[in-house]
């Protein structure tokens, strides 16, 4: 496997180079008076594949929360840059950064169930999980987001839905009015769910399905991309094709995380 790229873009700060030195030094504790002064709270990003970098990019479009750096499971990548962000550890570089009153992370990882586990482990060691919006999203003020939420650009989220925690909402998809998508759920770049679709928990709506009013798609499901859904698709299957059809039905403990 090919060494990964080191990538630092000269985009950085002053401050922002500053905090991430003093991270990697392990001497990155703020004062109180400087944590008032501070106006823009750092966040750490878990995961730093392709989806990391798609969600540092929207962190830095938003400007809510400043990104210091990554947390990955790939020890080759401790202490390279990603996006011009270090990687400062696996997921045991977590407690160093809590004293270091980093309080707040996201998880940036495509695979749903990955990402529900480590939003759990985040959970369990005290941070405050953050939602990335990107400015050119849209997402009505009557929908509601859960915790730990990316809205990629160009996406919709009209009246009335409901995104539950982890989920994804890709690059210019569509979530019409009243829909509900379920915790850790992933809609792909170009899919277009229409008016009153229940999304179940972890599953995944692939590039450009376009799902019709008012149908379900069950926890765990996956939906290939380009696909036409005009009939529920039931907990654990795989449903292709236009319209869909279910090619398979997985069994539930090969999906479902052991303590849920």
């Amino acid at each position: 496997m090919a060494a990964p790229v080191v990538f630092k873009p000269p985009g950085l700060s002053i401050d922002e180079e500053a905090r991430v030195r003093s991270i990697k030094s392990g001497k990155g504790r703020a004062a109180p008076e400087d944590q008032m002064k501070r106006k823009t709270p750092d966040v750490v990003i878990v995961g730093a594949g392709g989806h990391g970098k798609v969600v540092l990019d929207i962190l830095r479009a938003d400007g809510r929360y400043r990104p210091v750096g990554y947390v990955d499971a790939d020890p080759s990548l401790t202490d390279s840059y990603v996006g011009g962000l270090p990687v400062l550890g696996a997921v045991n570089a977590l407690p160093r950064l809590r004293q270091q009153r980093i309080k707040r992370a996201i998880v940036a990882i495509g695979d749903n169930r990955t990402r529900l586990h480590y939003a759990g482990v985040l959970l369990e060691q005290g941070f405050e999980l953050v939602n990335a919006v990107h400015p050119t999203a849209f997402v009505s003020p009557n929908a509601k987001l859960g915790l730990n939420v990316v809205v990629a650009p160009h996406a919709s989220v009209v009246t009335e839905c409901t995104v539950a925690d982890s989920a994804i909402i890709n690059t210019s998809a569509v979530v019409d009015h009243e829909c509900e998508i379920g915790e850790g759920a992933h809609i792909c770049p170009g899919a277009v769910l229409a008016g009153r679709v229940r999304v179940g928990r972890a599953a995944f709506i692939g590039i450009g399905a376009n799902v019709i009013q008012c149908r379900s798609i069950g926890r765990f499901a996956v939906v290939g991309a380009g696909a036409a859904v005009i009939e529920d698709v039931p907990d654990y299957a795989t449903a292709v094709g236009v319209p869909a059809r279910v090619l398979k039905v997985s069994p539930p403990d090969a999906l479902e995380p052991a303590n849920r």
